[in-house]
């Protein structure tokens, strides 16, 4: 992750990482990659950047460190998505929860459920918010009696109430 600042596990690690770069930048791609190039992150390359993006134009960085291997994949249309290659869902639920809170960021647990075509894959959709400021977050994990796998914590800013 970032320099100068680590967690325990690499749940922690993952949702620190989406708090500080997701949270703070999703919507504003151009300021997320400023943010990653100040933070020394390099950018993937090809064919590992085109998989990350799914055919998405944007930029992928590498924010790998001692608790494992992480990146923060930045959409041209302002998405913005961390990700590990090995964290437990059940876990990752419980971490970034506990960094919702940390951070300031009231939360609501929209929808929970497993994927109709990967069965293996859980995902946990939240409304969240903090100083007025409003963002559709995805949980994308195994399902929390898998073992350690991928997982991918999403931000989308969501538009004000009209």
């Amino acid at each position: 992750m970032v320099p100068g600042l680590a967690f325990a596990s690499p749940e922690e690690e993952l949702s620190g990482l989406f708090l500080q770069s997701c949270m703070v930048f999703s919507g504003h791609p151009v300021s997320l990659r400023k943010w990653a190039e100040t933070e020394k992150l390099p950018r993937v390359q090809d064919p590992a950047r085109a998989a990350f993006l799914g055919g998405m134009p944007g930029q992928v960085f590498d924010a790998s460190n001692t608790n494992g291997k992480f990146v923060v994949i930045s959409r041209d249309d302002g998405g913005c998505s961390a990700v590990t290659d090995h964290a437990a869902g059940g876990v990752v639920k419980q971490a970034l929860e506990r960094m919702f809170a940390r951070a300031g960021v009231t939360f609501r647990l929209v929808e929970e459920l497993d994927d109709q075509v990967n069965k293996k894959l859980h995902r946990r959709n939240y409304l969240a918010t903090r100083q007025g400021q409003s963002w559709h977050v995805q949980a994308a994990t195994a399902r929390d009696d898998a073992p350690a796998a991928q997982a991918m914590l999403s931000a989308a800013v969501s538009p004000p109430a009209k």
